[in-house]
């Protein structure tokens, strides 16, 4: 080429023209070379959790935002949920979305924001499951006072088991323990836990459960805040005592048991008590009731006595008046046998007077009798007869009340022994006697089962 500055070669390089996808690949290239590794901090928006596993949100600030991902292998593995406007610290890699040719961050953990992960899986299961009603007071149950067997969920590497095996077998030598070894932390350590609680559960030897374990840091412990865990702790037939870690470590185990015990050592004592101390306090009891027994026995000795007394002196006023009443019987037996002999005799002397007056008498001597007088002597003889018939009948309804007969007629009864002795008094018979019992119609044979003195219980 001529002309005016033909000196000058004008050199063009050919154009590098990129589909769209190969764009997209090249800077995602760029992206997960570049940052393969970040952290970032933002606050959750748009949080989705499809049933695939995988959770779908934004990260942003006060001037950006940016899509974040984390897949089902990474969210299982998260302790706490997540939930619109939480502030989060997360570390993952950059990468592009290349179907929307959207750059994103894949996260792989995070925890929130000023708060350990931990902590804030803590709250969030232990709100959980107090509104399900795990943690209700009125669910917890007494310890036996004296069990037979106990039951202890724990590593036996620890120095927790050897520690409260000393304490039990000091405080209570007959004891029988029933260990259910497992792991106390690391994975799957929460399900063996869990699966030892009912293993004792099932078994049924054990009065009381021990679950616990040394102290340790809060990933340490951690087992003891698995749900399945404390589901099984509350869920237990046997009562339940709590004993992980220190005094000032806490879990939620110990919100589902029936019993903290801040240490190990401190559930042994719990669970039993100090065998010397209790034969001490039995035989202190022991004397205490004796002392009673016989204090009460005295008095109830003196007031028998009184009774007693009381006892004979009436039996001895219900003889008297029995002698006097023999007495009084005898003396109108007697009166009314000399009233009949003398109202006899009477009756023999007016009978004669009778006959010796008698018209009848006085015609066959050839008397003549005068109508008149014979009717004033028949009306004279009707009356007195009369008179002596009502005087008599009187005196036999006396005899008749007065009569041991007519007593029986009203309920009463006379009781014999041997040859026909009457029994006067409770003394007079013995278990095992016969004797005849006459009423007013008969009598009957009886046996003897029970004497039963008046006073007597």
């Amino acid at each position: 080429m001529t002309g005016p500055g033909s000196d000058l070669v004008k050199t063009t390089l050919p154009r590098q023209i990129f589909t769209v996808t190969q764009l997209t690949a090249f800077i995602r290239t760029a992206l997960e070379t570049d940052f393969a590794d970040v952290w970032i901090e933002g606050e959750i928006s748009n949080l989705r959790a499809p049933g695939s596993g995988h959770v779908y949100f934004s990260l942003k600030d006060k001037a950006s935002q940016i899509r974040a991902v984390l897949f089902r292998s990474a969210a299982i593995r998260l302790l706490f949920g997540l939930r619109e406007g939480m502030h989060i610290v997360a570390r993952g890699r950059l990468t592009v979305y290349e179907p929307r040719g959207e750059y994103q961050i894949v996260l792989e953990t995070m925890e929130p924001k000023g708060v350990g992960a931990l902590q804030v899986a803590f709250e969030q299961l232990k709100g959980r499951l107090a509104k399900e009603g795990l943690f209700d007071s009125a669910k917890k149950r007494s310890l036996p006072l004296f069990p037979k067997s106990v039951g202890i969920v724990t590593s036996l590497s620890g120095a927790a088991i050897r520690d409260m095996l000393s304490v039990l077998h000091r405080r209570w030598p007959l004891l029988h323990v029933v260990i259910a070894p497992v792991p106390v932390q690391g994975e799957g350590a929460g399900h063996q836990i869990a699966a030892g609680v009912q293993c004792l559960n099932e078994d049924g030897r054990v009065d009381v459960i021990i679950v616990g374990r040394g102290g340790g840091s809060q990933e340490d412990l951690w087992s003891f805040n698995e749900e399945v865990v404390v589901r099984a702790v509350a869920e237990s037939r046997i009562p339940v005592v709590s004993a992980v870690g220190h005094e000032i470590d806490v879990t939620l185990t110990d919100f589902a048991a029936d019993v903290r015990a801040p240490t190990p050592s401190a559930a042994a004592e719990i669970v039993v008590p100090v065998l010397s101390e209790t034969v001490a306090r039995l035989r202190s009891l022991t004397m205490r009731a004796a002392q009673i027994v016989s204090r009460h026995c005295r008095s109830e000795q003196r007031r028998l006595e009184a009774s007693r007394l009381k006892l004979r002196h009436v039996r001895f006023r219900l003889q008297l008046e029995a002698q006097r009443a023999d007495e009084v019987v005898a003396r109108l037996t007697d009166g009314l046998s000399s009233s009949l002999l003398a109202h006899k005799r009477s009756l023999d002397r007016i009978n004669g007077t009778l006959i010796e007056h008698s018209p009848l008498d006085k015609i066959n001597r050839g008397l003549v009798v005068i109508p008149l007088l014979v009717e004033r002597l028949h009306h004279q003889i009707r009356a007195v007869t009369s008179h002596r018939r009502h005087q008599v009948q009187s005196a036999i309804a006396q005899l008749h009340n007065l009569s041991p007969l007519s007593v029986l007629g009203r309920g009463y009864a006379i009781v014999t022994i041997g040859a026909g002795t009457v029994v006067k008094k409770i003394g007079d018979i013995s278990s095992g006697d016969e004797v005849r019992t006459r009423i007013v119609d008969g009598q009957f044979d009886c046996l003897v089962r029970r004497v039963v003195p008046d006073g007597s219980v």
